[in-house]
C-alpha cells in the first residue's frame, strides 16, 4: 500500500500511516498552536483532540484577522499616517493569505486523525 499524502498536506507531518506520523502529526500541531497548549497532557494524549484545538484556533486567528483588516483604517487613521494604515491592512492580506493554507493544513491532518485515507491520482 503507498503511503499517500494530499496536495496541501504540510511538510512537517509523515504520511498518514507511515511510521510514527501521529508523533509528526501531534509535534507540527502543536507549532500551529498557542505554546500554552504544550502544558495539557490531554492533547499529546489524544491527537485527534489537539487537531481539533488546532483548527479552531487558526479559524479564530481568520476571524480576528478578517476583523483588523475591516477596521483597520476607521481605528487606526488617528493614531497613524495613511502610509502606516495601508502596511497594516497589507500585513492582515499577507496572514489573511497564510491563515488560509493553514486552515487547509491542519484540517486535512484532522481528517486523516479521524481515519480518512487519500489515493494517489494520475
Amino acid at each position: 500500500m503507498a503511503l499517500v499524502a494530499p496536495p496541501g498536506w504540510p511538510r512537517g507531518v509523515r504520511p498518514p500511516d507511515a511510521p510514527d506520523w501521529e508523533r509528526t502529526a501531534a509535534d507540527w500541531l502543536l507549532d500551529q498552536c498557542p505554546p500554552d497548549y504544550r502544558r495539557y497532557a490531554g492533547l499529546r494524549r489524544h491527537v485527534v483532540v489537539l487537531a481539533r484545538f488546532a483548527v479552531l484556533h487558526v479559524e479564530a486567528s481568520q476571524a480576528a484577522c478578517r476583523r483588523g483588516m475591516s477596521e483597520a483604517r476607521a481605528d487606526l487613521r488617528e493614531v497613524a499616517s495613511d502610509e502606516v494604515v495601508e502596511a497594516a491592512v497589507q500585513t492582515f492580506q499577507l496572514e489573511e493569505a497564510r491563515l488560509l493554507g493553514l486552515r487547509r493544513e491542519v484540517g486535512l491532518v484532522e481528517e486523516a486523525l479521524r481515519g480518512r485515507r487519500y489515493v494517489a491520482r494520475l
